[in-house]
């Protein structure tokens, strides 16, 4: 308590000390929470009180988190995920309370202790934590215990306090034996000290280093491309590399599907910056480049993040870069694949593109991206640049400045800006090392831009060749937010750090590449001002410069303080411990050298930033004597000497064994300090470390909620609801702090944005990150970076960086490339160093951290200053300990040697010492079962601190080479338990439990240790005192001390039985090739041999099957050693050669439980031998009494989702199984008596049975699967939702069963599996066809390897390579072992061996069938190839076929597919094969070359004996119906009913027996079913093979025996190229028959060879046109005519184009023709495509086949008799789907184009006839469609025996002449017959014209007659005449 009231006292008399004027203000506020909270951890509040009443705490959480990937991506937080209602509650488990101490824990060694003298209240306090093992979450030395027992099982999850507490003490307490936790990736995870933090258990830097990475792209086919009349051309462009397609004449939408595929071998980072380009250029030939219609970008980093890597039959959005203003250009359908090493992708099938093209709503373009997207402007500004590294190369300099002093800085630097493909770059600025630019740097893209990555790097100016001096990347995601309150990027401005090589400077730096900002930066470069600023363009603005060419221009310079006012900061760092140094540079003197930035660099650092001070003011004097007046009155005026000290002195190592060296720094710790001056913002630090530590504490959480569930442990979810309060008082306090500075005056936009946002990363940086280097002989060796903030401290415990003031363990490690592969594995140096950084005037506290019980020792001049840090620390206090190290055993090691196996041993070291275990020759399963002792090991510091802080253990693994030094395996880390002197050794800490520790071996992880480390304080008594080593009984291990017995696990005795089958595919060993081979099997030091196999070639199975041995393994299952399994071939003179080995590392799923009458979970037998043992647990089997009736008559019309009713073993019940529609339509047909397949009740008439074949199955199959794929995504949402109410029901149904029997619980789960989706009813307009599955995966992954009883193990020999590119497993194999095993507790119960049958020769394996050589004939059917990988300069391959299986070897050469990537094969091949010695099929698909040998595309291989021996009866897939005849018939010699037979006779079922009515019944199930069938001529006979299929497709309902059968199938195998391990070469339909030849002969091969196009004729007649737009004017009448003709073709490349004759001038658009096209075509109805052959080129060696859509052209042209004829419009016409024509002229309108949608489809080939008025169409000046004519036409399609019978002429020629159209007379030139042509004019064109012209003259003769006659009129008047 004492303390706690000292905290609240201090503050007055602390305040202006620790506070700067704006800390001041803070602290109240920090003091606030720790007053209200509810309970603060301690003596005061509910955690302690136990007289309190329980609060509980309700909370509402609604939280999503996201995963983190490996590449550092991550989601963004939002908002509202903040501002839920969490509890008010400031700490939610009271765990973290417990730990945590208060808000303040930092500074515990509160203002009045003096750190350096002992703290009593700390001590007091870790003592009363005792009970709680200290590294509760570390995973190390701890137990748990579980005192919830007690509790109800359905306890309300309402979080109590008293719980809470409880639970905390469980996560540290202890626990019962059994339980342990298994090895977790965190080694050594969060820590509960304050005194250290946890190291980084990975060492190599894994970016940087190139990998195999294939893009693929296909370019279908493009729409809608502006222009007219074009012959468009596609290039394609990753990167550097440029393809082109072929190119498609004259036609606006032309179709490709060409596949191209670019390969490369790049760093990561290199390869997701690269560009994808795809452009459409229009008419480009081998003279003129063309030009661009339209483009599109996007980088390979948005491909790559996409679902399965790639966007599948996808529109890109083409765009003219050139012209902003115009709308898109038009799309393009393409496929984008991007595959790295190791990545499979799995391509949606493709079958018929029947689905609709819906443009818009299939965009390129990832989620989230609005489908318009807008022009845009980034503005990236460059202001400035400081602290550039010297870089003028020229010696000339150098000498200048020797000799005249010339005092030029060695750099011309430029910044150079890489975006979307474009580079700008701004000035040079000559000689400079703090160069000004303020100029920006414009890009325009499109936006939201698809290309992630800014890149900005600053190059130094060069006559030979310019070189990056610094590299940064701004990726966009970063810095902008795509939400509602999202915002655009925004950027600064603000400083960024470069980081890259060491900066003194050499002519060849091996390290260039880390300036171009590939792999880990070692030092400090540069820090460049830069600012980004997007703007959205407005296209429709006049003004606008429509260019995208990248601009450059001034900028306004920024003022000095935008990016944060200077402060002082402080670096405090003491070195604690230098150990594991390496041995080559142990015999030179070592010091160490700490840089932040340029400051302290001994090299070219600075130490002032003087040109600064200038700026602000005065010179650099004044400056100096102002800071002293401001210094603090304590610090006295030597502060201004101040000077930093950055490295440590020189120092000798001492050798600390073979490999390492050591540093003696013993009780004196040297210490570095460098005063440093930056732009203050901290804020921005802060901020991403409260985010850390609530994304840490919560992996942290989850990781242990994990853990509990894998362990068994109760409540889990308890545990994760105080996770999850955790978080939100975290979130919730994130909000309070962040919000402080909130209207600092150099707060960017992003700033304030990214606040809103949460994000985690740090896009602007502050202050540079920390460097340690490790010099040897001013040479720099080896470093570590430390991240600025992780050091950075605050007075806000959540803000403080979380190395800040701890002792954290760094390995260093080589810079750059020297760092790849082994030589980054070995340590460099392992430091234990302490690091403080903050504002100097907050630096009071920086020695609060350390280890307690030290003085401190100054240079002379800081003697007597109190605050002036010390140069090294002496260490008063020392505590003597001994370390035991229990070594028990280690596994899945990493195999070093030829053999395959390694000779390890481990070093483990601790502080300044090391020791070895034995070595274990030969294994990668060493038990050492050692005690390693460490004696005398002195520590320094206080003793309670070492409690709580013990340093870590280095493990180490090494592999002995008889010669050589021995090779690093790996590495591990771990925390020892502690004993103090005055504690007693006793549970529940001690003894300590042997605990799992992950061995990594660069960032690979290379086996588990399990091990246990004790530390005991040797007292005043002396090693008296320490617990006895129970030393061994017998001394038969000499000096070796064994584990002692209290930690070492409790054996058991068990039987290990092993099914020795037979070896396969062994390679040679050292040349010669295996002869007699052995199997010698291993675990725990016991083991057996199998039979010799005496001639490997002739039989390579063992003769006897079964054998044993047994062996003590610990109770607890996680601790069971692995087994090893190891062949060696024995040659002559009783010689052994090791040929491979393999290690089962876990035994835990062949380990046999026997069945337990009362335990519930007795089933577990048949899951983990599912069915090897099942068989055995008959006699446990209670005789089923009821019956369960599974009705097969389609009675009632039940969804298919609730049919699966689940019955248990001995209930009544019928179950009504749902039959598929295919078969209600079979039955109705049966009943009907009608045709044997087909259904006809559809809408339109259907072909009947005879034109089925298999590929009507096939294509009906793939839609099916299609079908269920989209169903399965939509059921997966919705058994989301369902998921939480079955759970609650699912407990009570458990309950009521109790009584019954439990069999069919395993079996349910299985079926749940493998039915993901029940086969869905059919559309009912479908013909009903007979479908088998398409699986898009090789069986194998379907039904589990088929491994259901003979398992198949992998032998491997050679050393795993040392860089991850070479050496993959697949290499490494040298043949197969197959066998089984089987693990059981003795003394077995003796129901199980007195069963029937039960041959004890034997033992667990009984029914297995004999392993006698066997014939057997295979059936192999290849369908079809898909996405192959090209072979040719063309980009296309001549594929055919090749087989391999034993000594048969078929090559299909002859029968190669011309330039096909997609070839369909569809042939069977039949191979007579005898298992074992023939089993592994291979088929592959090669390239046919005229010329030299054929190159492999891909092979994929299929081990047959295992299909063919399984329980699921891969041998023939079961079809869905049963028939005798047409394209179904039944494959397999074997009837149902023999099936079926054999089956209940071989897993002795009961049955079946068939029954009158339809009915059949096997062990407890009744089944019924139709019981007729019709032959080939209709007559009906009575049959019970339906029946007994029926049974077949749901044997795995059978009880016992059952399991699934294969059903009739088409697997797809992915293609693999040795050449190119792990990436797909495209993937190969097929399936495998299996008949043993002493069964009768099977039928001959169904027949599935590929569909012989059908040949049509399509007829078109265009009998008129209308409204067509006039382009003449007439010479010399000038009005408008066309001389019109009609163009029409089918085919995609204009090859069969028909004209027809011109209707000369027409003026009113319409013509006259009667003219008829013939159109003959081959079509494949299936695929709906047209298949055209023809050469590519005259130099073609074989004819192309190309498939093209059914699509008819008609245009309509203007003939021109001099110039080029003019283009007016077109359609085209989908002949599958295309509207119907208008009755007349006028009905027809652009709707039948522009929107198809809503208009009635018909397809030719259905309606076989259609006349109508179809519009034609082209585009605008604007790009708007617009009509440009109708014409008349009728489309008559026949076959071609029809078109044989009634033949049509061409045009209008016979035989069925057309009659010659009526033309107008004008259409014959007016000279010919000018009075018509007169009168025409006059009659319709001037017609009114000449009436208005008559009309006036006659008004003018009026007016003229009246003027003449009035003046004579007027004097007769006036005279009276």
């Amino acid at each position: 308590m004492d303390q706690r009231a000292q905290l609240h006292q201090e503050p007055a008399p602390a305040a202006p000390r620790v506070c700067s004027s704006s800390g001041i203000s803070l602290l109240p506020a920090l003091l606030q929470p720790v007053r209200d909270a509810p309970g603060i951890p301690g003596e005061s509040g509910p955690w302690s009180d136990p007289l309190r009443p329980r609060a509980a705490l309700q909370t509402s959480i609604s939280i999503e988190i996201r995963y983190q990937a490996l590449d550092g991506t991550v989601g963004t937080w939002n908002d509202k995920e903040f501002l839920e209602t969490p509890s008010v509650h400031s700490e939610g488990d009271g765990r973290y309370s417990l730990e945590t101490d208060s808000l303040l824990s930092g500074h515990r060694h509160g203002s009045d202790v003096s750190p350096g003298k002992s703290n009593q209240q700390s001590t007091e306090r870790s003592f009363r934590r005792a009970g709680k093992g200290v590294f509760s979450a570390m995973k190390l030395g701890k137990t748990r215990p579980s005192k919830d027992e007690h509790r109800k099982q359905d306890d309300p999850a309402v979080l109590e306090t008293e719980d809470l507490d409880r639970k905390a003490m469980r996560y540290g307490a202890g626990l019962e034996p059994d339980t342990i936790s298994l090895a977790s990736v965190t080694a050594v995870t969060t820590n509960v000290s304050n005194k250290r933090s946890k190291p980084d258990i990975r060492m190599e830097p894994s970016a940087g280093r190139p990998m195999d990475y294939q893009v693929s792209i296909t370019i279908i086919e493009a729409r809608q491309l502006v222009g007219l009349n074009m012959d468009p051309v596609v290039c394609v462009e990753v990167g550097e590399e440029k393809k082109y397609t072929s190119m498609k004449e004259s036609t606006n939408c032309p179709y490709y599907n060409e596949y191209f595929v670019f390969d490369f071998h790049v760093p990561p980072d290199v390869m997701f910056d690269k560009i994808i380009k795809l452009s459409v250029i229009h008419s480009k030939n081998l003279l003129r480049s063309g030009t661009l219609v339209g483009s599109f970008k996007m980088d390979v980093g948005t491909v790559y993040t996409q679902p399965e890597h790639q966007f599948y039959h996808k529109w890109a959005i083409l765009s003219d870069p050139e012209d902003l203003t115009a709308s898109l250009k038009g799309y393009l359908k393409c496929d984008i694949a991007v595959v790295g090493k190791g990545d499979n992708i799995k391509t949606p099938h493709k079958a018929n593109e029947t689905d609709e093209d819906d443009i818009e709503g299939n965009l390129l373009l990832p989620d989230g991206v609005p489908p318009e997207r807008q022009w845009a402007r980034f503005y990236i500004k460059i202001y400035r640049a400081e602290g550039l590294p010297r870089m003028n190369t020229s010696i000339m300099a150098n000498v200048k400045k020797a000799l005249i002093g010339e005092n030029k800085d060695l750099v011309d630097p430029y910044v150079q800006v890489a975006f979307a493909g474009q580079k700008g770059k701004t000035s040079i600025q000559k000689s400079s090392y703090e160069p000004l630019w303020n100029e920006q740097i414009i890009f325009t893209e499109m936006f939201p831009p698809l290309c992630k990555r800014i890149k900005v790097q600053i190059r130094d100016s060069d006559k030979v060749n310019d070189v990056a001096i610094g590299t940064h990347f701004i990726d966009l995601r970063k810095i902008s937010n795509e939400g509602d309150k999202g915002f655009l990027p925004t950027f600064g401005p603000a400083w960024v750090n470069m980081y890259g090589s060491t900066r003194n400077y050499t002519l060849m730096d091996e390290h260039q590449e880390l300036n171009e900002g590939l792999g880990e930066g070692v030092s400090f470069r540069a820090r460049l001002l830069l600012g980004l600023a997007v703007e959205i363009l407005d296209t429709t603005n006049p003004e606008i410069n429509s260019s995208t060419e990248v601009q450059v221009e001034q900028a306004t310079a920024v003022a000095d303080n935008c990016s944060g006012k200077m402060e002082e900061f402080f670096l405090f760092g003491a070195f604690l411990e230098a150990t594991m140094i390496d041995r080559k540079i142990g015999d030179k003197p070592i010091n160490f050298e700490v840089t932040i930035g340029n400051y302290g660099n001994q090299v070219d650092g600075s130490s002032k930033p003087l040109l600064r001070r200038k700026k602000e003011g005065g010179d650099g004097d004044d400056e100096e004597s102002e800071l002293l007046q401001n210094s603090s009155e304590d610090e006295g005026g030597e502060d201004g000497e101040l000077v930093s000290v950055s490295s440590s002195q020189p120092m000798k190592p001492l050798v600390t064994d073979r490999n390492y060296f050591h540093l003696p720094y013993l009780e004196k710790k040297p210490c570095i300090y460098i005063r440093s001056w930056w732009q203050d913002q901290r804020r921005r630090l802060y901020n991403a470390n409260i985010m850390d530590k609530i994304a840490d504490k919560l992996e942290e959480g989850l990781n242990d909620v994990q853990e509990m569930i894998k362990t068994e442990k109760p409540h889990p979810e308890r545990r994760l609801r105080g996770v999850l309060e955790e978080l939100s008082s975290g979130c919730l306090r994130f909000l309070t702090l962040a919000d402080k500075d909130q209207h600092h005056s150099s707060r960017t936009r992003l700033d304030r944005e990214r606040l809103k946002s949460c994000m985690r990363e740090l896009p602007q940086h502050t202050i540079p990150d920390v460097f340690i280097w490790m010099m040897s002989n001013n040479k720099r060796i080896a470093y570590a970076r430390i991240p600025s903030k992780d050091i950075l401290y605050s007075i806000v415990d959540e803000e403080m960086g979380k190395d800040c003031a701890k002792v954290k363990t760094v390995f260093l490690k080589l810079p750059g490339k020297r760092g790849f592969g082994p030589a980054g594995w070995t340590v460099q140096a392992k430091m234990e160093i302490y690091l403080w950084l903050g504002l100097n005037k907050q630096r009071k506290d920086y020695l609060s951290g350390l280890p307690c019980g030290f003085e401190e020792k100054k240079v002379p001049r800081g003697q007597n200053l109190p605050s002036f840090p010390p140069i090294s620390l002496l260490y008063t206090k020392k505590q003597v300990f001994q370390l035991r190290a229990h070594m028990y055993q280690a596994r899945s090691l990493f195999a070093a040697d030829s053999s395959g196996l390694s000779d390890p041993f481990a070093r483990v070291f601790f502080i300044s010492q090391s020791q070895c275990t034995e070595v274990l020759n030969e294994t990668l399963c060493p038990t050492w079962d050692q005690l390693l002792v460490f004696d005398n090991v002195e520590l320094y510091g206080e003793a309670h601190e070492m409690r709580d802080d013990p340093p870590i253990i280095v493990i180490e693994i090494y592999d002995q080479d008889t010669v050589g030094k021995a090779d690093f395996m790996g590495r591990t880390f771990a925390k020892p338990v502690v004993k103090m002197s005055d504690e007693q050794y006793c549970p529940p800490r001690f003894p300590p439990q042997l605990e799992y520790y992950q061995i990594y071996r660069g960032n690979a992880t290379a086996g588990d240790l399990l091990a246990a480390f004790e530390l005991l304080q040797i007292g005043p008594g002396g090693k008296s005192d320490l617990p006895p080593i129970d030393g061994p009984t017998d001394m038969d291990r000499g000096p070796i001390l064994p584990v002692p017995l209290g930690i070492r696990p409790v054996l058991s005795r068990y039987r290990v039985e092993i099914l020795f089958w037979g070896l396969r595919d062994l390679k040679r060993v050292n040349l010669a090739q295996v002869d007699r081979p052995r199997v010698d099997i291993e675990c725990a030091g016991k083991g057996v041999q199998s039979a010799l196999i005496q001639n490997y070639k002739k039989n390579p199975n063992f003769s006897t099957l079964v054998k044993w041995f047994e062996v003590d393994l610990p109770e607890n299952e996680l601790l069971h050693p692995p087994l090893n399994i190891r062949v060696v071939d024995c040659r002559a003179f009783g010689r052994y050669t090791l040929v491979g080995s393999h290690t089962v590392s876990s035994l835990r799923k062949f380990i046999y439980r026997p069945p337990d009458k009362k335990a519930q979970h007795w089933n577990m037998a048949a899951k983990h031998l599912n069915g090897c043992l099942a068989m055995t647990s008959r006699a446990h089997r209670s005789r089923p009494t009821g019956e369960i009736v599974v009705n097969m008559e389609p009675e009632v019309p039940i969804k298919k989702m609730d049919t699966m009713v689940k019955l248990e073993a001995n209930s009544d019940a019928v179950v009504k199984v749902d039959v598929t529609e295919e078969e209600k339509e079979k039955k109705k047909k049966k009943k009907k008596g009608g045709g044997g397949g087909g259904g006809e009740e559809a809408e339109e008439e259907e072909p009947d049975e005879s034109m089925l074949d298999w590929w009507s199955k096939y294509f009906a199959s793939i839609e099916t699967m299609k079908e269920q794929l989209r169903q399965q995504e939509a059921a997966a949402a919705e058994a989301e939702e369902k998921e939480e109410t079955e759970i609650g029901e699912g407990s009570k149904a458990q309950v009521k069963n109790k009584d019954k029997d439990k069999s069919k619980a395993p079996k349910d789960d299985k079926k749940k599996k493998q039915q993901p989706v029940p086969e869905l009813p059919e559309k009912k307009n479908k013909q009903k066809i007979d479908e088998l599955k398409v699986f898009n995966k090789e069986l194998e992954a379907e039904f589990d390897n088929f491994e259901d009883w003979l398992h198949t193990f992998n032998l491997l020999r050679g050393k795993i390579g040392d860089n991850d590119d070479n050496a993959t497993e697949e290499e490494r194999i040298v043949g197969r072992f197959k066998g089984s095993i089987c693990v059981y507790k003795v003394p077995l119960p003796d129901d199980i061996t007195k069963e029937a049958g039960y041959d004890p020769t034997f033992g667990m394996f009984q029914g297995i069938p004999s392993n006698d050589p066997i014939n057997v004939l295979v059936r192999v059917y290849i369908v079809r190839a898909t996405d192959l990988h090209p072979a040719d300069i063309n980009g296309k391959a001549d594929p055919y076929i090749a087989i391999k299986l034993g000594k048969t070897d078929i090559k299909d050469k002859e029968n190669y597919i011309s330039k096909q990537l997609n070839p369909v094969f569809g042939k069977s091949f039949d191979i007579e094969a005898t298992f074992p010695m023939e089993s592994m099929l291979t088929v592959a698909v090669y390239d046919w070359d005229l010329v030299g040998t054929d190159d492999l595309i891909g092979e994929t291989k299929i081990d047959l004996e295992n299909r063919f021996y399984s329980k699921h009866r891969a041998t023939c897939g079961v079809s869905q119906t049963y028939s005798i005849h047409g394209y179904n018939t039944w494959r397999d010699p074997m009837k149902p009913s023999q099936i079926l037979s054999k089956l209940c006779k071989e897993g002795k079922v009961d049955g079946p027996h068939f029954g009158p009515g339809g009915r059949v019944k096997v062990a407890n199930r009744v089944f019924t079913g139709p019981t007729e069938i019709e032959d080939e001529n209709g007559q009906k006979k009575p049959t019970d093979e339906h029946l007994a299929l029926a049974v077949l497709r749901h044997w795995e309902d059978i009880p016992w025996a059952g399991c699934r059968l294969v059903p009739e199938h088409v697997e797809t195998r992915p293609l693999l190229n040795p050449d190119k391990p792990g990436i797909e070469q495209g993937r190969l339909e097929m399936w495998v028959d299996m008949f043993p030849m002493d069964m009768p002969a099977p039928g001959p091969a169904i027949d599935i060879s590929p569909r012989k196009p059908k040949k049509y004729e399509l007829r078109v007649i265009v009998w008129n046109t209308d409204e067509v737009i006039l382009e003449d004017d007439d010479y010399f009448t000038g009005e408008k005519s066309s001389d019109i003709f009609v163009r029409g073709w089918l085919k995609g490349q204009q090859e069969d184009k028909q004209d027809t004759d011109v209707h000369y001038h027409s003026l009113t658009g319409e013509g006259n023709f009667n003219w008829r096209y013939i159109f003959p075509f081959d079509y494949l109805m299936a695929e709906e495509k047209i298949v055209i052959s023809k050469k590519e080129s005259m130099f073609s060696w074989d004819e192309t086949e190309y498939k093209i859509p059914a699509r008819l052209t008609l245009q309509v042209w203007d003939a021109d008799h001099f110039s080029a004829d003019d283009f007016l419009g077109a359609i085209e016409l989908d002949l599958n789907r295309f509207p119907r024509g208008a009755k007349t002229s006028k009905q027809c309108s652009l709707e039948m184009v522009t929107n198809e949608a809503e208009l009635p489809m018909i397809s030719i080939f259905k309606q076989k006839r259609v006349k109508g008025w179809w519009p034609f169409v082209a585009r605008d000046e604007n790009d708007e469609l617009e009509i440009t004519g109708k014409v008349e036409a009728e489309l008559h399609l026949l076959t071609a025996e029809e078109a044989e019978k009634s033949p049509a002429g061409l045009a209008r020629n016979e035989p069925d002449p057309l009659e010659k159209p009526n033309r107008p007379d004008t259409s014959f030139i007016w000279f010919l017959n000018p009075l018509k042509s007169i009168k025409y004019l006059i009659c319709t064109r001037y017609k009114w014209l000449i009436i208005k012209i008559v009309l006036a003259l006659l008004l003018l003769i009026m007016v003229a007659l009246f003027l003449y006659s009035m003046p004579g009129y007027m004097v007769k008047k006036l005279l009276g005449a």
